[in-house]
């Protein structure tokens, strides 16, 4: 019998100690799950079931897609467009596969600790992961009414973020000197971060050009993912920002609250409504033009009040200070990086040390580089980002 140990000193206040070790003794039962003829299930009332016998596996789903997606939605194929050839999955898609890869992926995982506006966000305030959530339902919500492969969209849009370094787009100025082709997250979540994953290459492509400065996606589920990406960050970090008093609804253009409301539930209907409606007029993924207009003062709104304030800007230079400082310590003393008993140590100050200087510190949360900022640098508490500030 499982039993629940308590400290020397007694139970804390206001906890029995007997209703906890009753609980504990309750559910050390259901350890093995509960036996009826051969078969576990969670509970001992358990009865729910799928009314069928009939296993719904890959092949039968791929083929109904044939007639359930919209005649230009990515159709899903055995294992999939991948560098290195896998075998087929009996049961999920070769787009579902990728989502679950990432799902369990440290670097996607990491996004949790990395900025999306801003650095060591409080609790209610949104994180690169969140981000990526909000994109995901976003975007699914288009795709789903379109006709389009959910899998992928989900795939593209949980992934997107991958190849975000610390401290946010600061990153990408603070990085992009070390390497010939620049560091932009997009490009690099795709070509580095994401790559031993061996996702497909629609996967790939929908990550690598998810931003509007990029080539366009080639399929409409990495068209999609590009809308929702923007939706999504211009209505959460006005709502972050409002909520930590920076701006206020009062403030937003005219268009934007003519077209779109003041609430972050009012704008995002009204946005992905524009795309559902605009691209069933035309068979094209878009937005109609006030909803678009809309978005476009909206984010610039966004722009002028929030990512470029004082303490933004400020903010964003001490990242930037911080990480090539961290890339030029790495390249110097490569052996700092080795992660494994095995890791192969590049030779310092070598093309190779500082690619890998580059990667790790791109991987980076925003507190494990402040971490190295204090540890390997001697950087004073004082002079790594602080978080929010509100003035």
């Amino acid at each position: 019998m499982n039993t629940v140990e308590t400290p020397a000193e007694g139970p804390a206040e206001g906890i029995d100690s007997s209703e906890s070790h009753s609980r504990a003794i309750a559910w050390a039962k259901t350890m093995h799950g509960f036996d009826n003829d051969g078969i576990r299930f969670a509970h001992a009332d358990s009865w729910a079931g799928a009314g069928s016998t009939h296993i719904v596996d890959r092949r039968e789903r791929e083929a109904r897609e044939h007639d359930l997606l919209a005649p230009l939605a990515t159709r899903s194929f055995g294992a999939g467009n991948r560098a290195v050839a896998e075998e087929e999955d009996p049961f999920r898609t070769c787009f579902e596969r990728d989502r679950d890869r990432i799902l369990h992926a440290s670097a996607f995982r990491r996004l949790a600790g990395k900025t999306q506006v801003f650095v060591f966000p409080q609790d209610h305030q949104r994180t690169r992961l969140t981000h990526a959530l909000e994109v995901a339902q976003v975007a699914t919500a288009v795709s789903r009414a379109l006709g389009l492969n959910v899998a992928l969209t989900e795939a593209i849009a949980l992934g997107h973020d991958c190849g975000h370094g610390p401290g946010g787009h600061a990153s990408e100025d603070a990085l992009s000197p070390f390497i010939p082709e620049g560091f932009d997250h997009a490009v690099w979540g795709a070509n580095v971060t994401l790559v031993p994953l061996n996702l497909c290459s629609e996967t790939l492509d929908g990550i690598r050009n998810h931003s509007w400065s990029r080539p366009a996606p080639q399929t409409p589920e990495g068209e999609v993912v590009s809308w929702a990406d923007r939706i999504a960050y211009v209505c959460h970090d006005f709502e972050d920002a409002v909520v930590t008093g920076i701006v206020s609804p009062s403030q937003l253009p005219d268009i934007v609250r003519t077209y779109c409301g003041e609430t972050r539930s009012s704008q995002l209907r009204a946005f992905i409504s524009s795309m559902i409606g605009a691209s069933l007029h035309n068979g094209r993924v878009g937005m109609k033009s006030n909803e678009a207009d809309a978005l476009a003062a909206f984010r610039k709104f966004n722009y002028d009040n929030i990512y470029m304030r004082e303490a933004s800007r400020n903010q964003a230079k001490t990242v930037i200070d911080l990480l090539r400082a961290l890339v030029e310590h790495y390249v110097a003393h490569p052996h700092l990086m080795a992660t494994q008993p095995h890791h192969e140590i590049s030779p310092s100050h070598s093309e190779q040390a500082l690619r890998d200087a580059v990667a790790y510190v791109g991987g980076m949360t925003d507190r494990f580089a402040c971490r190295q900022g204090a540890a390997l640098l001697g950087w004073e508490q004082s002079r790594l980002p602080q978080g929010i500030d509100t003035h």
